[in-house]
């Protein structure tokens, strides 16, 4: 099996594993509190906690706190339903490329939701028309789909001009790349080699921000439920090795980013060549059957898009939001590779992909 679909999930770590075994221990272990209770069970637990939070927290800017959550959904819905009590439905703007978790979101809270358009590269423009009085911005830093990389920075500048807030989804930016600035950012562990059900959300220190569930309000009184230490340990390990290992996995990538787009030279391109993260390759070919191709390939592990739509059987609405036809969207591949990635099997599977889109000619 060649693993190539690193932007639905990346291997789990050996490190985030080894952290995560001792909470995850049987009654007799000392690795089984629970982290808000009082006990030296539970305050054994809650240090396992707070040291990944430190490791996560290192992975932002400055001048924010760490609230762990469930994943990056569940932390996109806290920013976005948390800040709007405050912004008392005043108009949202997010990006056309944004995923799902920001888009439906945003769309049904009670203000009005203008949706951003972005280039033939997949970029929004920081100087784009904003609705007046527009309350929440939301712009992923990173894109799922098509790797394209934003201009956050410019973006919260203007969005602080305009009293507004910006949200950022930057699962697929963390742990490869500095987070950019802005007021409220969701990760996820499990893309950045951590495990899969626990994320976080950082909130710039002076935002106002409510919880949307009730509950116990473990988390500063922001997220509710008893947090399981071995997903904190191990997102806190993935965060610390990511960061060491940051400037050494980017070389890594984008060698095998050059090496794809030989391998792959017959194919098109889809975003931007210049201003994207260089472990996603979306690619199309004219006249590709995909469902076809990965049937034919199953020895490769790749998608046709966002793992979150899959299912829906629909065109990609991203590769739309570019101006691509949808027979062009229907022909498009995306190939995610990272940290584990060597460069034979990208060199295998591009023999067996090209092999298999040879035959539909």
């Amino acid at each position: 099996m060649i693993y190539l679909d690193y932007q639905a999930t990346t291997p789990l770590a050996p490190e985030a594993r080894e952290a995560m075994l001792e909470w995850l221990g049987g009654p007799d272990s000392t690795g089984f509190g629970n982290p808000h209770s009082s006990h030296r069970l539970g305050r054994s637990a809650e240090a396992a906690v707070e040291l990944a939070r430190e490791r996560v927290a290192a992975l932002f800017p400055p001048g924010g706190t760490v609230v762990f959550t469930s994943g990056a959904t569940e932390a996109l819905n806290l920013a976005l339903r948390g800040c709007e009590p405050g912004r008392a439905g005043k108009p949202v703007a997010v990006s056309a490329i944004e995923h799902s978790a920001v888009l439906n979101t945003a769309l049904d809270l009670p203000g009005d939701t203008t949706i951003l358009a972005v280039d033939r590269d997949g970029l929004v423009d920081p100087q784009v028309l904003l609705p007046d009085g527009v309350g929440i911005v939301s712009v992923m830093q990173v894109n799922n789909e098509i790797g394209t990389i934003q201009p956050i920075a410019d973006l919260h500048a203007r969005t602080q001009a305009e009293g507004a807030v910006l949200v950022c989804d930057a699962v697929q930016a963390a742990g490869k790349m500095p987070i950019a600035e802005a007021d409220l950012i969701a990760i996820s562990a499990h893309k950045f080699h951590g495990p899969k059900g626990v994320g976080a959300l950082w909130v710039r220190d002076g935002i106002d921000l409510q919880p949307h569930t009730t509950g116990g309000g473990q988390e500063n009184g922001l997220r509710s439920g008893t947090l399981s230490p071995a997903l904190c340990a191990g997102m806190g390990a993935a965060a610390r090795l990511a960061a060491e290992r940051m400037d050494e996995d980017a070389a890594h990538v984008g060698a095998l980013w050059s090496r794809a787009r030989e391998l792959f030279a017959g194919w098109q391109l889809n975003g931007s060549a210049e201003q994207r993260w260089k472990g996603n390759l979306n690619i199309r070919r004219e006249g590709l059957d995909v469902a076809r191709l990965m049937s034919d390939v199953r020895e490769v592990m790749f998608s046709a898009g966002s793992a979150c739509a899959s299912e829906s059987g629909k065109p990609s609405r991203i590769l739309a939001a570019l101006g691509l036809t949808a027979e062009q969207t229907r022909g498009s591949v995306r190939l995610g590779f990272g940290r584990y990635t060597t460069a034979e099997q990208l060199e295998r599977a591009a023999e067996l992909i090209d092999a298999a889109a040879a035959q539909q000619e």
